[in-house]
């Protein structure tokens, strides 16, 4: 099955061209980040407008890439949400009107399940059941995934996501936007010793997380030492957020008795986490498994393999709809 996939939930255009018999053929993706860098944060109208003007020109690229003609595909996958309402429209209009004009059908994708499944498109998949940690700028949720569709909430965020924490933090150091990138390059060159920043709710017994706390201590902790020490702040930030993520996902393999664990979503790209993690999981005996970094972020690439899966095993929704709120525990399994 050769699957067009549409990601355009938020501030991300992503494309791509996914085969079940031969895999991930193609990918595009534009970012807004310039574009919203002067404003600090995501506008929604011009986030829209310029889905508008790239998502045609990517599909371009990615057909020419593949050398697959619209005439080969065999159906159409879009994020249906969660995200931004305008964004959603944007590729569901798209992706709706080119399955209707080319007779195929076309199905919305959940975009937190396209993050779940990202490490899938690998050549080494990890099997079911896994534990993932879905860690990025609007979520941080620990999930127990069955398989497609089959999925378990373990534990969430009370508050801020990690990777929210993450750009408020940079933003307190003065690294602008997006903050998270930016505050991790800084942290390498840091002393995480220096300073002692708390790691909320370490021992609470569960798998939720909380990490607004931690962000106003960074706060108070930059109105008392100013910012002569920056990249130590930094460094000392990083290491509490890491070690809270890293406690909660391993302490959540061992409570399910689960030995894979799966990262996904923007955080995952984290050097530190990355690092941190795959040591402590091997010591347990637990296997780490984590997208490619260029899918970490929003891409198309995960929205044509979850379309691809969910093609292959239900009938499309005919419904044209946009989610921009969707708990993705409402998903039927395949």
């Amino acid at each position: 099955m050769l699957v067009l996939g549409v990601e355009s939930s938020c501030d991300e255009t992503g494309v791509a061209l996914y085969d079940s018999a031969r895999g991930l053929l193609a990918h595009a993706l534009h970012s807004q980040i310039a574009m919203h860098a002067d404003y600090g944060g995501v506008v929604p109208e011009l986030a829209s407008r310029d889905h508008i003007r790239r998502v045609l020109p990517l599909t371009r690229k990615v057909l020419a890439e593949s050398g697959c003609g619209l005439a080969q595909l065999d159906g159409v996958a879009y994020t249906q949400g969660p995200g931004l309402a305008g964004a959603l429209l944007v590729g569901a209009g798209m992706a709706r009107a080119l399955a209707f004009a080319l007779d195929i059908p076309a199905v919305g994708v959940h975009h937190l399940e396209g993050h779940l499944l990202s490490p899938l498109i690998s050549d080494t998949p990890p099997e079911f059941p896994f534990v993932a940690l879905l860690v990025s700028g609007g979520h941080t949720q620990i999930m127990r995934v069955a398989g497609v569709g089959r999925y378990t909430l373990l534990g969430e965020t009370l508050d801020d996501a990690a990777g929210e924490a993450f750009d408020k933090t940079a933003q307190l150091l003065g690294l602008g936007y997006p903050g998270g990138p930016a505050l991790s390059k800084l942290a390498a060159t840091g002393d995480a010793s220096r300073y002692s920043l708390p790691r909320p709710m370490l021992n609470s017994g569960d798998f939720d997380f909380s990490f607004s706390g931690l962000k106003t201590a960074v706060l108070t902790l930059v109105k008392k030492a100013g910012l002569g020490h920056a990249a130590d702040i930094a460094a000392a930030f990083q290491a509490a957020a890491v070690e809270v993520l890293v406690t909660k996902s391993l302490a959540a393999c061992e409570a399910t008795a689960t030995r894979r664990l799966v990262v996904a979503g923007g955080v995952g790209a984290n050097a530190h986490l990355r690092e941190r993690l795959t040591r402590e999981a091997a010591a347990r005996g637990i296997a780490v498994s984590y997208p490619r970094l260029e899918f970490c972020t929003d891409n198309g690439a995960m929205i044509a393999y979850a379309g691809a899966q969910r093609l292959a095993h239900a009938s499309p929704d005919l419904a044209f709809a946009v989610r921009p709120r969707w708990d993705l525990a409402t998903l039927a399994a395949v």
